[in-house]
């Protein structure tokens, strides 16, 4: 597949690259990307939920009324989950929703997302972006060049990170600015457009190649 070079004006330079097969040119796997999802999303969870159990509610242990004779249940504390105020059965406890996932699972999944927006015609290729420094405005005029300002997600991929780039698209809605070795699969299905710049291109292919 090949991609024109356009600057940041949004004019097509001339120039056009190939993009690589063993990238962009898989079969995409839906189920190692559902997996490689579901684990980003489980990572996100704080995992913080608590509720009190009945030994950890405060209240009196003394036995409320006598065992027998009453005509209604047996009752031996306040604290018991059958009582206003009473501890909860089973309730939710801090855990951590992470789950192990091979690398080369992750590996395919990320691979298999490239492959799928390659397909779907979501990959444009813009030369270097830099800016003397750090100004959003400056940052919107470019995405105006690229008529990446219609209001969807837009994923820039550079060769490393540039603090000026960076800070310039922080407050930009629907765009995020990321590395190769920071991208993940949520992220890549995740938008409309992957815009690779050319140093982040090169530098997604010596990722990938390197780790065959």
């Amino acid at each position: 597949m090949e991609l024109s070079v356009l600057n940041i004006k949004g004019e097509d330079t001339g120039r056009k690259v190939t993009l690589s097969d063993a990238i962009f040119g898989l079969q995409p796997n839906e189920h190692v990307m559902y997996l490689d999802v579901k684990q980003y999303l489980a990572n996100q969870r704080q995992g913080t939920h608590k509720s009190k159990e009945r030994n950890e509610v405060s209240g009196t242990t003394k036995k409320l009324k006598k065992q027998k004779g009453t005509g209604g249940a047996r009752a031996g504390s306040m604290k018991s989950p059958v009582f206003i105020g009473g501890g909860r059965v089973f309730g939710p406890e801090p855990r951590d929703y992470g789950f192990k996932l091979n690398k080369k699972t992750k590996r395919l999944a990320r691979l298999s997302a490239l492959s799928s927006l390659a397909q779907d015609g979501k990959i444009a290729l813009v030369e270097n972006i830099s800016l003397s420094a750090p100004k959003t405005k400056d940052f919107l005029n470019i995405l105006s060049g690229l008529k990446l300002n219609n209001g969807k997600k837009t994923l820039l991929v550079t060769g490393e990170v540039d603090k000026n780039v960076v800070l310039s698209a922080r407050n930009v809605q629907k765009v995020k600015v990321a590395t190769p070795v920071a991208l993940n699969t949520h992220d890549l299905l995740n938008t409309d457009t992957l815009l690779l710049s050319e140093a982040g291109l090169t530098a997604l292919e010596q990722l990938y190649t390197s780790a065959e």
